[in-house]
């Protein structure tokens, strides 16, 4: 890989580092985890204590009420942490209808599945960790308690989340929200100093008993009372009886390289699915528009059965297995010709975000991703504690019939995927790109750029990104080129230039020299975005 050259003057460099490197979307974040791995912490450590900092730096993508999946390299193995918990054991399809919906509300206390983060943050550091969770917690208790300034990004969408909950949502269970996140009656601006003590106290807590304060003490109280006066679905019951789950990575095969994903209820194999059906066709050409229609029609055969069948693996009407085979990526690819086409689901055979990365000099690595989903999640604050609560239901289906049908106790297709790549059996790295259904496409494009264009992590990162929006539609970032656009729409393609970059996702990488342990690191340039590297 090139680390020097980079096809796009004027982004940002590939940075390097020996004992340690941290790459998330917020630069305190960033330096928290360094502030770990340089206080004794693992890569381990120092993503916990960055994972908390980002619910105090960024609550607009992501919080102490989401969930999260982490894939960690430990001693030459690979490790999968699936920490997305189920609907509540009241909540069911007719307990929904019956409040009106005839679909899954997007924000309020329906959709509000059980938090999966504090769990995560305790297995973690249960298992892999140096430190106690406690002592990872540290640095986020201090911003929270001490306050931080609003960086541009994280502004702009703060701005816009509180603009568009003033105007929707006006009962009392959204009070807490305003009281936390606009307490002086608006919208924190850029540069203008937020804290929020609540959040602090419910961080210690967390630390101090290894989450159970959350799941079934003083935390849970509260989230209990809180939703049996508003007539929500989410009690204590569901929140003692939940614990994160480790779960074996999946992988497939690609230009000599492994690239893994958490498998369902995960999306992460969607962009597995996707490769397997681009390696089928013709070798991928630099900036050649008959690769991107190939790559585009690939994505969204993958995205299309993914979207019909990944749920719960218990309640899928395929396996796994299945989808990552040959078979499978040869009949999908027998579907692409020189024009769009408009995706059916594939026919069984009979019978958000914020993501980080995280490495150390002993060679520990990390790809790590949490979210309360659609922003601010569900818009649902439990009074004086910082916890705002996820809206992960809202993928569920009220169709009864459907793989993803609702059910107590289930776990809903998920958007947020952390990934890793591997060669040889050696650790290559993690990335990630987060961004709801932009994920996949993200991790897709950036593992093409990777091994089909070898540029280094910053160039991966930068290269302008498309996303299948359904149908014909792509959407393309404004730097992305022009002639390649128009050869699009000829192919058929529905092509519409997207201003804003935020649209295309957030990626974070870190490659690790095996003979040197030297890492590589990338930042996204869309966002507010920074590595911490010693």
């Amino acid at each position: 890989m090139d680390y020097t050259n980079h096809p796009f003057p004027g982004k940002r460099h590939t940075v390097f580092g020996k004992k340690g490197m941290v790459a998330t979307s917020q630069p305190l974040a960033a330096q928290t985890g360094l502030e770990i791995l340089k206080k004794g912490g693992n890569a381990i450590d120092a993503a916990i204590a960055t994972a908390a900092t980002l619910t105090v730096v960024e609550p607009t993508s992501n919080g102490i009420g989401g969930d999260a999946f982490a894939l960690v390299w430990v001693k030459g193995e690979l490790h999968g942490l699936n920490a997305s918990g189920p609907s509540p054991q009241e909540l069911t399809i007719d307990a929904v209808k019956a409040k009106g919906h005839d679909k899954m509300p997007t924000h309020g206390l329906v959709p509000i599945t059980v938090p999966g983060v504090p769990s995560a943050w305790a297995e973690l550091s249960k298992r892999f960790g140096k430190l106690s969770l406690a002592e990872t917690l540290e640095p986020a208790i201090r911003y929270a308690e001490e306050g931080y300034p609003l960086t541009p990004i994280l502004g702009k969408y703060w701005k816009k989340a509180y603009e568009t909950f003033k105007k929707n949502f006006t009962t009392k269970e959204f009070e807490a929200w305003f009281e936390t996140f606009a307490p002086d009656g608006r919208a924190p601006e850029i540069g203008e100093m937020w804290k929020s003590p609540g959040h602090a106290d419910t961080l210690r807590k967390i630390g101090d008993t290894d989450a159970k304060a959350f799941y079934e003490g003083e935390l849970a109280d509260k989230i209990d009372s809180f939703m049996t006066e508003h007539g929500g679905f989410l009690k204590k019951s569901d929140l003692t009886a939940y614990k994160a789950e480790w779960v074996k990575p999946i992988s497939t095969s690609y230009k000599g390289h492994e690239v893994w994903e958490i498998p369902p209820n995960g999306q992460g194999m969607v962009a597995q699915m996707a490769l397997n059906i681009f390696k089928q066709l013709d070798a991928p050409v630099w900036q050649q528009a008959n690769t991107l229609h190939q790559q585009i029609e690939s994505m969204k055969l993958a995205y299309t059965d993914g979207q019909a069948f990944i749920t719960e693996q218990t309640d899928m009407p395929v396996t796994a297995e299945h989808l990552l085979s040959d078979d499978y990526a040869a009949s999908r690819a027998k579907q692409i010709g020189a024009q769009a086409i408009d995706p059916v689901a594939y026919e069984l055979p009979k019978g958000g975000t914020v993501y980080l990365a995280a490495a150390d000099e002993e060679g520990n690595m990390i790809s790590y991703i949490q979210s309360n989903y659609m922003g601010f999640g569900s818009g649902i604050v439990i009074p004086g504690t910082g916890i705002g609560l996820q809206n992960r239901g809202a993928d569920f289906s009220l169709d009864d019939s459907h793989p993803n049908a609702l059910k107590p106790g289930k776990r809903t297709f998920h958007t947020i995927i952390p990934g890793f790549l591997t060669k040889a059996g050696e650790a290559v790295g993690p990335f990630g790109v987060m961004g709801g259904y932009m994920q996949p496409q993200g991790h897709f494009q950036v593992v093409v750029n990777t091994l089909d264009y070898l540029l280094n992590p910053q160039a991966a990162l930068d290269m302008p990104r498309w996303q299948w929006m359904g149908g014909k539609k792509v959407t393309v970032e404004a730097e992305f080129p022009n002639y390649l656009a128009q050869e699009l729409q000829r192919k058929g393609h529905q092509v519409e230039v997207m201003a804003d970059p935020g649209s295309f996702g957030r990626g974070q990488i870190i490659w690790r020299n095996p003979e040197t342990g030297v890492l590589a690191g990338g930042t996204e340039s869309r966002t507010d975005g920074a590595i911490a590297v010693w």
